[in-house]
């Protein structure tokens, strides 16, 4: 995009995803303006850092007319935990904040537009369901309803020549993830270099299901999306691994003895156990690295 003048837009650009993009982007060449509610503190030649909430459409309106924008990575959102406790500060981010960006992409000729999704928008599933694109979606949260409405959202909006895209994503795990209330998807990575006594605590019981998706992957997912030249489906499951948490324990503990894992008695509730991500697969080739190979290479072990 940068051979025309135009930069990536990537809102939520300095979250756990975020981040993971923006480097990513940056690292390929690509001029990027990262937005986020939080201060900037990095400008340069390929990279501008602005802080801009998107639920303030004259704030986000400003952003458009000094930067050209041939595209967007829509990540910015209240998480679900969050979401809960202030659904009217959910909706207006979530919801409004979205559609407020959907519009500016409207007026000021976007190209492309890509989602972070969730797989939350399916629901729970039965355990043995491999859930497809194909399933039905039936959130059960404020942040899984809000998704799928963007969804909607996007696809009203292709009507008036904007491509989007979406990317359904599950538990994002490794380092640096800074999550108060889901501190385990970066400790199982940061604590295997420990040479101290360390534990972690995995809220789920041991013979559960969780779906699995390491940042770096999902990176590289979303510029994907970005870059495809036209993707064939405006919906895609992410690449996610499904892990036994009682397996995911012994692995952690096995890689570094000083570490112990606690289990919790959640299940995963709103969200598949397995999932077909074979759309992803068969049109991008995309392959990921296993999560317990990504955790050998933390340890050192690989």
């Amino acid at each position: 995009m940068d051979a025309q003048g135009n930069r990536v837009l990537v809102t939520g650009g300095r979250g756990f995803i975020g981040r993971a993009v923006v480097k990513l982007l940056q690292d390929s060449g690509c001029g990027v303006v990262s937005l986020d509610v939080a201060p900037g503190v990095n400008s340069s030649a390929r990279r501008h850092e602005l802080e801009c909430d998107i639920s303030d459409a004259r704030q986000l309106q400003r952003v458009f007319e000094i930067e050209s924008i041939g595209g967007i990575i829509h990540l910015a959102a209240i998480l679900p935990t969050a979401a809960q406790r202030e659904p009217a500060l959910a909706t207006e981010v979530n919801v409004h904040g979205s559609l407020n960006l959907l519009e500016m992409a409207r007026r000021f000729g976007v190209r492309r537009f890509v989602l972070g999704s969730s797989l939350s928008v399916y629901g729970t599933c039965p355990p043995d369901q491999v859930v497809s694109e194909a399933d039905r979606a039936a959130p059960e949260d404020l942040y899984g309803a809000a998704k799928l409405y963007i969804e909607q959202l996007g696809a009203a909006y292709e009507q008036d020549g904007l491509e989007f895209v979406s990317l359904r994503i599950g538990r994002v795990v490794g380092s640096g993830a800074r999550s108060a209330s889901s501190a385990w998807r970066s400790q199982i990575f940061e604590y295997l270099a420990s040479t101290h006594a360390r534990e972690i605590i995995l809220p789920y019981v041991g013979s559960e299901r969780i779906l699995l998706a390491h940042v770096d992957d999902v990176a590289k997912m979303l510029a994907e999306l970005l870059r495809a030249p036209k993707p064939v489906h405006s919906v895609y499951n992410a690449a996610c691994e499904s892990v036994v948490v009682a397996d995911l324990k012994r692995e952690v503990e096995r890689l570094n003895p000083l570490v112990k894992v606690g289990l919790g008695e959640a299940y995963a509730s709103g969200n598949p156990r397995r999932l077909d991500w074979s759309r992803l697969q068969d049109e991008f080739g995309f392959q990921t690295l296993p999560i317990f190979e990504r955790l050998r290479i933390a340890a050192g072990k690989s």
